[in-house]
């Protein structure tokens, strides 16, 4: 059996057992009235079958399928940020370029393969224009905040998502042809820490880390999550150029700060007085509700998987 199918096999039979702990769930203890527990985890697993088969299209689709995938998510992302953002009429022409230009010309230069361009394209060339189109229309009203507000926008959901795909474009001795691998292995471990830190928080939370930020982590969620992932994300190694053990390092770098990710978005959430970015994902919430800690985690592990493992 090749790697992409057994890869396959096994995430499908995840969500067949998943699906069936479910319906006997809702089967046992609410089956002729609604129960929100039971009710949040269905929504949750259909809603990862339906993620389970758009993400499995576009890497058939190949390297432009990815992309597209990604520049979709970038825009649904921004979109979603920026709708609890303190903008003015003033920065209509700033938002304009950051959707229709910066969101598409990024993931043109991944496409193109430009690693000195789209590395620095949005953290200095996009970082100086913004200000500078909102400036210019005379809007002086919390000029600072709404300019970093919208720097910081396009850095979270467009720069670090766009490194997801950006792992196709590297060189990789022994590797050539299994890049997609490297954008299963990010997203299954950094996923799965998301649902077993929910796991073990609900089985054995008592202590919350940061209540005023995000109320439902908990000391045993995160320290079962984490350590569940990492072994996780260690067994995955055959997926990956990396041997167990550099498989485990990285998946345990990856977890923490996707874990670290979750809650600063979760304290930008609470700033702001919502509880979801979005909710575009019955179960979820918004799109940025599911990447919030693969926007953390995607840029460290290209430049790491760069920096060590590409020609």
């Amino acid at each position: 059996m090749t790697h992409t199918a057994l890869l396959g096999s096994g995430v499908i039979g995840v969500l067949i057992f998943a699906s069936t702990i479910g319906w006997l769930l809702k089967l046992k203890f609410a089956a002729h009235a609604p129960h929100a527990v039971i009710d949040n985890l269905n929504a949750r697993i259909k809603a990862w079958w339906l993620m389970v088969i758009v993400i499995g299209g576009a890497l058939w689709a190949g390297k432009t399928g990815v992309i597209v995938l990604f520049v979709f998510a970038s825009f649904i992302a921004l979109r979603e940020y920026m709708s609890i953002a303190p903008t003015r009429r003033g920065d209509h022409w700033a938002l304009l370029l950051s959707f229709f230009l910066v969101v598409p010309f990024q993931y043109f230069l991944i496409w193109m393969e430009w690693y000195g361009f789209y590395s620095i394209f949005i953290p200095a060339y996009a970082f100086l224009v913004i200000p500078m189109m909102s400036a210019a229309r005379g809007e002086v009203r919390n000029f600072m905040l709404r300019a970093a507000t919208l720097q910081w926008g396009l850095m979270i959901c467009v720069y670090c998502i766009s490194h997801v795909p950006a792992l196709l474009t590297l060189d990789i001795a022994g590797y050539k042809g299994r890049n997609a691998f490297l954008i299963v292995f990010l997203i299954l471990v950094v996923q799965s820490s998301d649902v077993l830190q929910y796991v073990w928080g609900k089985l054995f939370g008592r202590i919350k880390i940061a209540p005023e930020v995000s109320p439902s982590k908990t000391l045993a969620g995160f320290l079962g999550g984490v350590a569940s992932a990492t072994l996780f994300g260690a067994a995955l190694w055959w997926i990956t150029p990396f041997t167990p053990l550099q498989a485990g390092l990285i998946s345990l770098g990856i977890t923490l700060l996707g874990f670290l990710g979750g809650l600063v978005m979760s304290a930008i959430k609470r700033d702001r007085g919502v509880k979801d970015w979005g909710t575009m994902i019955e179960g979820h919430g918004g799109v940025l509700d599911r990447l919030d800690s693969v926007c953390f985690s995607a840029p460290i592990f290209f430049h790491v998987v760069r920096y060590w493992w590409s020609a």
